[in-house]
């Protein structure tokens, strides 16, 4: 079986449901796109021999039954959904690497010991209806539907109406899988350290911990042409002194510790008056839960002192909360040998600074990820790439983690 030709085969064909003609892929949750490729996923799992299944919602696997330990299952995939005008490797990517994966393995050692499971989950984007991670919440009985009853898409359609016209309902059982041993999920990276370091493959030893805030200085606003510097309470000044001194102290602190100001209103947002207002958002990230503990600290300490500075009065409002997930550490060890075994020295060992489904599944079972290079760091977008020499790498590091935990005693 040849590696490349099998992927691009598949890649070729996933890609054409719901492609673009501009290049890309839109593939929402429930959607008629959505619903042609895990139909198609579903018959390209039977054709392999697979037993495929969904389960409620609308989670897909495909299943090679093991001949030692039936009972425990190694499982690897990733998400089917994708954002608005999305690339064709974020989600699918891991799906179709499992795919040719096992395949592979099948061909060419038969039946694994263990159990392997490539899984398609329905959703994780949140890229049509304002919910992430659906499909693996449900995995894990985490979704309410007290979530999702009441949302809808921009189009004013109900979630649970889009469910059910797709075939699917809510989780019918509370039951959680008990057999799952190990979950790997291969990505593309949506970064460029592995591109700029000049590495073929990430060993990810844990996804980023996240706090987002909306922040809110008042001043007061006033005429532009008759107040005085002097006499100004600027919100736009004190904003500048903020994203300032933190950007620089966050460069003083290193990596892997990110911070990013993206959105801001000014009011009134006028050329000619000096803006009393301004709102604000702030989103830092790091794989130490402490480090992440004391810059938040630092956040709020430097907002408090600028506003008490300028006489302004500030809103601090944390809604965003995440801990960091570690990857399991035995898992992270098969995949780094792996990659040496495949890449010598051009691997990386890194934390994901992107939220993935494998954050989810680490609270519950042992595991782990790998990326691949994202070609200028770009994803999200229709010109998300990497180079096929790097996917290649990719699965055959995946073929020998799952060779590791499926096929050995």
């Amino acid at each position: 079986m040849d590696i490349q030709s099998t992927f691009e085969l598949l890649d070729k064909k996933f890609t054409s449901i719901g492609g673009l003609q501009q290049g890309g892929i839109t593939r929402l949750l429930y959607s008629q796109e959505w619903n042609t490729a895990v139909r198609e996923l579903e018959k390209t799992f039977k054709d392999e021999g697979f037993e495929a299944s969904f389960d409620d919602i609308g989670n897909l696997s495909g299943r090679l039954v093991g001949s030692k330990y039936p009972g425990e299952t190694i499982l690897t995939g990733s998400h089917i959904d994708t954002v608005v005008e999305g690339g064709h490797l974020d989600g699918q990517f891991g799906i179709l690497s499992a795919l040719v994966a096992v395949k592979y393995l099948k061909e060419k050692y038969g039946q694994p010991l263990r159990s392997l499971e490539v899984l398609a989950l329905a959703e994780e984007e949140g890229s049509r209806f304002p919910y992430t991670f659906w499909g693996s919440k449900n995995f894990f009985n985490l979704a309410k539907k007290s979530d999702v009853d009441t949302i809808e898409d921009a189009e004013g359609i109900r979630f649970e109406d889009a469910m059910r016209e797709s075939g699917f309902d809510y989780r019918k059982t509370t039951d959680v899988r008990n057999d799952i041993k190990a979950f790997i999920e291969l990505h593309i990276e949506q970064g460029k350290v592995l591109e700029t370091e000049n590495k073929t493959i990430g060993v990810v030893n844990g996804i980023v911990g996240q706090k987002r805030y909306t922040i809110n200085l008042k001043g007061e606003a006033n005429h532009a042409g008759t107040t005085p510097m002097s006499l100004r309470r600027d919100t736009v000044v004190a904003y500048s002194k903020i994203v300032t001194d933190l950007t620089k102290r966050a460069r003083e602190i290193g990596e892997p510790l990110v911070l990013t100001f993206g959105h801001v209103v000014p009011v009134p947002n006028t050329v000619n008056v000096v803006p009393g207002e301004i709102s604000f958002s702030v989103d830092c990230r790091h794989i130490d839960q402490q480090l992440l503990n004391d810059f938040a600290t630092e956040i709020e300490d430097k907002i408090k002192s600028v506003a008490s500075a300028n006489n302004m009065t500030y809103d601090i409002h944390l809604w965003m909360d995440e801990t960091p997930t570690l990857m399991n550490e035995k898992i992270v060890r098969i995949i780094e040998q792996a990659a040496k075994n495949n890449v010598g020295d051009q691997y990386k060992v890194m934390p994901s600074g992107a939220g993935h489904d494998s954050q989810i599944f680490a609270q519950y079972v042992p595991t782990a990820m790998l990326f691949v290079p994202s070609i200028d760091g770009i994803s999200h977008n229709i010109n998300e790439e990497t180079k096929i020499a790097d996917l290649v790498k990719g699965i055959e590091v995946l073929i020998d983690v799952l060779y590791e935990l499926a096929y050995k005693e």
